[in-house]
């Protein structure tokens, strides 16, 4: 069973008496978690595919915009000239892999929904074995892959790590909590320990959010920061809708179609990555017709949905829009060893 991502992850405590009880007694299995980790990427050996990683991961569980932004680097290698691959580790999906996603013969079951996603616009592929998934890819021709998540991994030598951050703070939330780690919060990993290897960070903001916090931006120190924003690449349906997301924080998707312009007469949050059933999508049908509403839902949501319910439910696409193109394209040319 899975479950949704806790709001309470992302309310900064001023004082540990402000402390949810759930945070206190998970604080304990969260130094664990933290030590195995730091162990784990200390003493795994790297290997090098023999074209360069760039790697778009993130320090903290739950939505950031990752994809998003592997998506957009993707296109804009290949819109270069470079033969860009994408890498997943394919979560949900049951293939192993190392496998090359073909959206017309795989499922979201066969392979997860991100990679399936994405595989309409670049080569992608799928493996639990980052390090076989990379050398697949290049044998098959990549001179570039890009690895939507696994700044945690250490099985590849990476030739750029990128980290997205979500930078959408509101009233009593914060993107890391009050910086503890999984269990007790959102971080993967002490956020110094993953600063330490990257390269830029990525702050992802909402279109109707002005600027980032200027307390965010302190936190990472010498590290360069790009700032990008989840765009709708299309408006959301016309008429009264009722929406539905299963992805890392769903309130966000919520936020993002209102400030759209989206008549919700209802949005129904759902755990990440979750398998749509035939009693769930009768449910949501229902609570459409109610309303005499529509159904729409993200792009990650509509590739796991059965063929049969992809006519009756509408999409909506976003993008990653960088402020500044021209430092990204400086990040990935150093990467390339080339301009781009």
């Amino acid at each position: 069973m899975k479950l949704s991502t806790p709001r309470w992850w992302y309310v900064r405590a001023r004082d540990r008496s402000a402390m949810p009880l759930t945070r206190l007694l998970l604080t304990p299995v969260s130094w664990i978690w933290a030590a195995v980790t730091a162990r784990r990427i200390a003493r795994t050996a790297t290997c090098d595919p023999g074209a360069p990683v760039i790697c778009v991961g993130n320090i903290t569980m739950g939505g950031t915009g990752k994809t998003p932004v592997a998506r957009e680097i993707l296109a804009r290698l290949r819109r270069s000239g470079v033969e860009a691959h994408g890498l997943s580790r394919g979560y949900g999906g049951r293939l192993a892999g190392p496998v090359r996603v073909h959206p017309g013969l795989h499922t979201a079951a066969d392979v997860g929904d991100e990679p399936l996603m994405m595989a309409q616009d670049a080569p992608i592929w799928v493996a639990r074995d980052r390090a076989m998934g990379a050398c697949a890819a290049a044998q098959a021709g990549a001179t570039a892959i890009v690895m939507d998540d696994g700044h945690q991994n250490p099985s590849l030598a990476k030739r750029l790590s990128l980290i997205v951050v979500d930078g959408e703070t509101r009233e009593g939330e914060w993107p890391f909590g009050d910086g503890a780690v999984f269990p007790a919060g959102p971080l993967r990993e002490p956020l110094a320990a993953g600063l330490a290897r990257a390269d830029a960070v990525i702050v992802m903001l909402p279109e109707d959010l002005a600027a980032p916090d200027r307390e965010l931006l302190a936190l990472f120190g010498e590290t360069p920061v790009l700032i990008a924003r989840l765009k709708a690449s299309a408006p959301p349906p016309s008429g009264l809708q009722v929406a539905f997301a299963g992805v890392g924080k769903p309130w966000k998707v919520e936020r993002a179609l209102k400030a759209a312009g989206c008549r919700l007469a209802d949005f129904v949050a759902l755990p990440d990555h979750f398998a749509y059933d035939a009693a769930t999508l009768a449910r949501l049908a229902a609570r459409a017709e109610d309303f005499g509403a529509g159904l729409v839902t993200t792009e990650k949501d509509w590739a796991r949905l059965p063929p049969e319910w992809r006519a009756r439910v509408a999409a909506w696409p976003v993008q990653a829009q960088f402020e500044d193109e021209a430092a990204l394209d400086a990040l990935l040319s150093r990467a390339m060893g080339q301009p781009l």
